[in-house]
């Protein structure tokens, strides 16, 4: 065999096998094709055909080593680039608002409302000042908002006769601020600032929801509406038609002396408020006929003062009442009771307070209605001198739309210590 095919033999031999011969013959092309722009590499003259094909064997070497080091490197650089993919959607998932806290946050959060303004013409006689005034009495926003299906919180801020601060005539009030529980589909828990389940008006006060411009004085001056207070409170319902209620909360600070032991001027709104005596209120409602409810608190607390009048103690309040709606006829009747126990109220005739009111009702139309009204009431009842107060009124509500009102009324007081403030009254409110 020739000697240029014997080596050319056994350079075959010693080329890589088929795996590698497609990226080889890449290379080789890439070499030829290098070799026809660059300069040709210089041999000596007398360099041996074996030798020149082993020089090429080499180069053909170092070529396949560069190339599966390119390999390599961009294995590598794929690796890394899938891993910085993964790490970017890992930090962008981790950063990203959950669904639950962002979608739907309107949906969940409401707003609401409900406002009064008043006119008073009110002539005093027996000694009683007159009233000529307006007052915006009350501007109040709800917030509310429910976290899931079972978990719901709501407040109300109110600002009283227009504007507050150092030497005005308003105040600012939270006057309710509480979250509520449902425990099952029929019994719920609550905590926090809330009004106390007793009365027609304390709870539902709106003024689209009652008659006359003014809220009745038996419930504002016994009870004592609007009254509030910060606790704990489980309500429910069983049996047929029945509701219940019962809340452990802050008590009353009633001041005692020349002012009475009056419990409207004991509500201390949750302000600091002391809690070394706690009370305990308890409702029952029936509800089942139809435009019928019949309802009956209980309150207890062992010191009526918190501390501050050691000639006085414990307080209780008992209050019933019955709303009927049957077509256009309306009657609303309540009575409440307080019984305070020690020599200090007992010296003031203070010990018993009470009141009642009977409000027949009558609407015309669905924006028309009538009432009358007649309220007795006395915060000295236990006292032997003549303090009873009765007020009768009159008067007409005009719906234009069913949460706005206009009002008008008259009263005629006839007091025992003949202190009497007679006249009309004026209203505009509104809820939403």
């Amino acid at each position: 065999m020739p000697y240029f095919l014997s080596n050319h033999q056994n350079l075959k031999n010693k080329l890589p096998g088929k795996r590698l011969m497609a990226p080889l013959a890449l290379a080789v092309w890439g070499a030829f094709a290098a070799s026809a722009v660059l300069p040709a590499p210089t041999f000596a003259a007398d360099i041996s055909l074996e030798e020149r094909f082993k020089l090429m064997e080499a180069r053909l070497a170092r070529i396949e080593a560069e190339n599966q080091n390119l390999k390599q490197q961009l294995s590598q650089t794929d690796q890394k680039v899938e891993a910085t993919g993964n790490q970017v959607e890992k930090i962008a998932t981790a950063t990203q608002l959950p669904q639950s806290s962002s979608a739907g946050w309107t949906e969940k959060t409401k707003l609401g409302g409900y406002g009064e303004m008043h006119y008073n013409a009110l002539k005093g006689k027996g000694g009683a000042a007159n009233k000529d005034e307006i007052d915006l009495h009350r501007f109040v926003l709800f917030f509310g908002h429910e976290f899931n299906s079972r978990t719901r919180f709501f407040s109300e801020l109110e600002v009283e006769h227009s504007i507050a601060g150092e030497g005005k005539k308003g105040e600012i009030e939270l006057e309710q601020a509480y979250v509520e529980f449902d425990l099952n589909d029929k019994h719920r828990a609550k905590a926090g600032l809330f009004m106390i389940p007793v009365g027609i008006i304390n709870e539902t006060h709106e003024p689209p929801a009652f008659y006359g411009v003014e809220r009745n004085p038996v419930e504002k001056d016994i009870i004592p509406a609007t009254w509030w207070a910060g606790g704990a409170a489980l309500a429910g319902r069983f049996g047929d038609g029945f509701g219940y209620d019962f809340a452990i909360h802050e008590g009353l600070a009633v001041p005692g002396g020349a002012k009475g032991y009056k419990p409207r001027d004991g509500r201390q709104k949750t302000s600091e408020a002391s809690a070394k005596k706690l009370a305990a209120t308890a409702r029952l409602k029936w509800t089942a006929i139809p435009g019928v409810e019949l309802s009956g608190t209980i309150q207890h607390q062992s010191d009526i003062t918190q501390g501050l009048d050691a000639t006085a103690g414990s307080a209780n309040l008992y209050e019933v009442h019955s709303i009927i709606n049957k077509g256009a006829f309306g009657l609303k009747a309540l009575y409440a009771q307080w019984d305070l126990s020690g020599s200090g109220p007992k010296s003031k005739g203070a010990d018993k307070q009470k009141g009642w009111y009977v409000e027949p009702s009558f609407k015309l139309s669905e924006q028309w209605g009538v009432f009358a009204r007649y309220n007795v009431w006395d915060n000295l009842a236990g006292d032997a001198i003549g303090s009873k107060k009765k007020q009768a009124d009159v008067g007409v509500n005009y719906w234009p739309h069913p949460d706005v009102v206009l009002k008008a009324d008259y009263q005629q007081q006839s007091n025992d210590d003949g202190r009497n403030q007679n006249g009309f009254n004026l209203g505009v409110g509104y809820q939403f």
